[in-house]
């Protein structure tokens, strides 16, 4: 069983950054793209970013194109989000998932490896 672990989240002031981190477990993420999504309060689930197996291969929602960068360590089994001038509207709570394959460009995740995700809270 796929598993996921995210953690990095917290208070952060408008303007400033913060890294998340992702540990995966069970299967090694070498051959897998590997996706964010985030859920705000009240909201459903959305795609934040995707990498392909490399890391090389990115894409990225338009509202946070330019301010957030997705990046992949395999050999540590780890996938991270930097993101940095960080808006009120960035709060939500952030998870990383497998992608079981692309449909038009965006990740369908692993709707049985969603992990508890970790809150990030942006403060004026």
């Amino acid at each position: 069983q796929a598993q996921v672990v995210e953690s990095g989240g917290g208070l952060v002031q408008e303007g400033g950054s913060r890294r998340l981190s992702c540990v995966a477990s069970g299967h090694t993420i070498n051959s897998w793209y590997m996706t964010w999504f985030r859920q705000a309060p009240g909201k459903g689930r959305e795609f934040v970013a995707v990498a392909d197996t490399s890391g090389r291969g990115t894409n990225y929602a338009d509202s946070v194109k330019g301010r957030f960068t997705i990046s992949r360590d395999n050999a540590k089994n780890m996938v991270y989000l930097q993101m940095n001038n960080l808006k009120p509207e960035d709060t939500a709570v952030y998870y990383c998932n497998y992608v079981l394959r692309m449909v038009d460009g965006y990740p369908e995740p692993d709707p049985d490896s969603w992990g508890q995700g970790t809150p990030v809270t942006v403060s004026l």
